[in-house]
């Protein structure tokens, strides 16, 4: 496999390519150092990556990028870039989700067709649900994202779907569902509710803890966009979750076994575009990808616990 990774300094795409160069692949990544969150944690991610004799790296959006030269003879792409965060989203920061998450899919699309890649995977989000979709939410319901993210991600879908029916790219699209563990995102709620035991502060959680998620490990995510590159039928959409729909307050009760103590916990409002309830019905996933979810919840939170608390100060 020779694969194009976009956003490879990220949580997943440098978890991707570390398992792709493990496995013999030649990777290509590209990544911009969007701010969303501090580019030292990126170049953390990104610092292994670098030692690999079979990795390449590409500091440059997706717009300014020579594409047709990174293509080059690339038999796989994998587009994880993207303007991450369903809070941050509304009033002027969305101009940067539609040039991150829609203009940048284009883009790549565009340059793909008429080159013979084997498949391009795109990873999109559960948050193209919404709340009103029945539980567990499958792939045919009908998409209503609560969220300027999250109609940005739906977007990207549509484009990836509309390049496969129309120029024949053979898109699959990856619906991930609340993925955690090793080199999550700051701002995702495992991280800061770590962050703050370990440094013996309050948590802050939004809203009052029943709302539900179906939290998905890394490492699973990984598996299953490695095996949607081979075996990933083109033009379709999968959900990747974790296999369980479990409370935040029960996340909370996991975390304090983990820490052996009782931790306080600060509960405020509700965020605007926060789904109330996720939980993926994974069968198509299963039947196409052979995708079956193998770390427990408890496993991969201390998993994340374990490495956000051996990282330097600094980089915390």
């Amino acid at each position: 496999m020779n694969a194009l990774i976009t956003g490879v300094a990220g949580f997943v795409g440098s978890t991707l390519a570390a398992r792709l160069l493990r496995e013999g692949a030649r990777v290509t990544g590209i990544d911009c150092f969007t701010d969303y969150y501090p580019r030292p944690l990126k170049e953390a991610n990104l610092a292994p990556l670098l030692t690999e004799p079979r990795f390449r790296f590409v500091e440059s959006s997706i717009q300014e990028a020579n594409l047709q030269e990174l293509l080059g003879d690339t038999t796989h792409v994998f587009h994880l870039a993207a303007q991450a965060g369903v809070r941050k989203s509304w009033g002027r920061d969305f101009a940067v989700y539609t040039a991150n998450n829609v203009e940048a899919t284009q883009v790549l699309l565009e340059a793909v067709v008429g080159r013979p890649i084997e498949r391009l995977v795109y990873a999109s989000s559960s948050s193209v649900y919404g709340d009103g979709t029945p539980l567990p939410m499958r792939e045919t319901a009908l998409p209503n994202p609560l969220s300027p993210y999250g109609v940005t991600k739906l977007a990207a879908e549509h484009l990836c779907n509309l390049y496969h029916a129309n120029h024949g790219v053979p898109c699959v699209s990856l619906r991930y569902f609340t993925v955690y563990g090793p080199r999550q995102r700051p701002d995702m709620a495992f991280n800061r509710f770590i962050r703050a035991a370990l440094a013996g502060q309050p948590i802050s959680l939004y809203g009052d803890g029943a709302q539900t998620r179906d939290f998905t490990f890394v490492a699973d995510a990984v598996a299953a966009t490695v095996a949607a590159a081979t075996r990933g039928v083109p033009g379709a959409v999968y959900n990747i979750g974790g296999g369980a729909r479990v409370s935040v307050n029960h996340v909370l009760d996991l975390l304090e076994g983990i820490v052996g103590r009782r931790l306080e916990v600060r509960r405020e409002g509700v965020q605007k575009g926060d789904m109330r309830d996720t939980y993926a019905d994974t069968s198509r996933a299963r039947h196409d990808l052979g995708f079956s979810p193998s770390v427990a919840l408890a496993d991969g939170l201390r998993a994340e616990y374990d490495w956000l608390a051996a990282l330097p100060g600094g980089v915390k």
